[in-house]
């Protein structure tokens, strides 16, 4: 509701009443919204967007952080980066698949140092990201009838992509841009990267959906190539619910591994949800300490119902992760998501830029 001038002949008290009632009515409205969009509502200390209110002790340890903390962890992220940057490098001269956007099949001692160096690099990221110790609960058996083809987990960061590589390096779908950028655009090819052009609206999509059935089944039939890493939800979330799976993940028919990440937090939640990259990125380098917690479930074989009803086969997959996980089901999506972040930067008509070029 927005408020008229108030007369200069208005007594100081009902100006007061006034600056109360909007303020009640803007915390209430903030708690509407974070109840509707539950699953992208964040609790931490620096509220939505991080841009909330913070009491002072955190502004003393947030500045500290940023002058003592913050420029090593940059400085060490990038040498790291450009360290694997070499390793690649040097792995793909001379090789036979150096033209080729996809060097996921590189063979012999290159593949070898790529993986090796990938797993370690990641971690090694992670650690300086203040990730010092993983919680792994792994629930899996030994026992596998046949391979997996993907990985199906949960979406609450990018840093969850660095997990990933740190345990089982698999590939993942990415921006087509992604191939392009410096250092990490090599980087992207050796982890066998399917590019993806989200502006095209036409047959690209159908092509991505076809590379990454292919490659999945290739993982399921041939344990040299590398599982896809699939985020069936589209898009990040909290890491309290779990939104509805796309089928695209389900299409190839193949087992899959489901992994549920969990990032606990006291002051700062390492969800990317609803705040710039930049902001977070700065946010996440500034805490001390960050937690994950990982749980690996037994693979899931799909039974030929589900083989033949993907949509039955990712809903199955979800219900078990959302139980296994303590996980709310929620049944909204990336079209809600960009409502709320239009909501919170006071633009109820449209979602920002940068979301609205942001694909399911």
């Amino acid at each position: 509701m927005e408020l008229k001038p108030v007369d200069s002949t208005t007594p100081k008290d009902e100006r007061s009443l006034l600056k109360s009632s909007s303020s009640a009515s803007s915390s209430s409205n903030q708690l509407e919204l974070d109840t509707k969009y539950a699953p992208y509502a964040r609790t931490d200390v620096y509220g939505p967007m991080g841009r909330g209110p913070v009491p002072f002790s955190e502004k003393f340890l947030l500045g500290l952080a940023a002058v003592t903390l913050l420029p090593v962890r940059f400085l060490s992220g990038l040498l790291i980066l450009l360290l694997y940057f070499l390793v690649c490098r040097l792995c793909t001269l001379f090789s036979n698949h150096q033209q080729k956007e996809d060097l996921v099949h590189l063979t012999g001692w290159r593949r070898h140092a790529v993986v090796q160096a990938g797993r370690f690099c990641a971690r090694a990221m992670l650690f300086v990201f203040g990730f010092y110790w993983i919680v792994l609960e792994d629930r899996s058996n030994n026992d596998d009838v046949e391979r997996p083809g993907a990985i199906v987990s949960n979406h609450v960061s990018y840093v969850d992509i660095l997990y990933h590589m740190s345990s089982s390096f698999p590939s993942f779908v990415a921006k087509a841009s992604v191939a392009k950028l410096p250092l990490v655009g090599l980087i992207s090819k050796c982890l066998g990267c399917i590019y993806v052009q989200r502006e095209s609206k036409t047959s690209d999509s159908k092509g991505v959906s076809g590379a990454v059935i292919e490659r999945v089944q290739e993982a399921h039939q041939n344990k040299n190539c590398p599982m896809m890493l699939l985020f069936p939800e589209g898009t990040t979330t909290n890491g309290e619910y779990l939104l509805p799976f796309k089928s695209g993940a389900f299409l190839a028919k193949a087992p899959v591994v489901p992994i549920i990440l969990r990032y606990p937090y006291k002051r700062f939640s390492p969800a990317w949800d609803s705040m710039s990259g930049m902001r977070h990125l700065f946010l996440l380098l500034c805490q001390f300490v960050n937690h994950i917690e990982v749980i690996k479930l037994p693979v899931y074989y799909p039974s030929e119902e589900e083989k033949e009803d993907p949509r039955l086969y990712a809903n199955n997959v979800r219900k078990l992760m959302a139980t296994e996980g303590n996980l709310i089901l929620s049944e909204i999506g990336l079209s809600e998501k960009r409502v709320y972040h239009a909501a919170l930067n006071g633009n109820s008509n449209s979602p920002p830029r940068d979301l609205q070029k942001k694909e399911d």
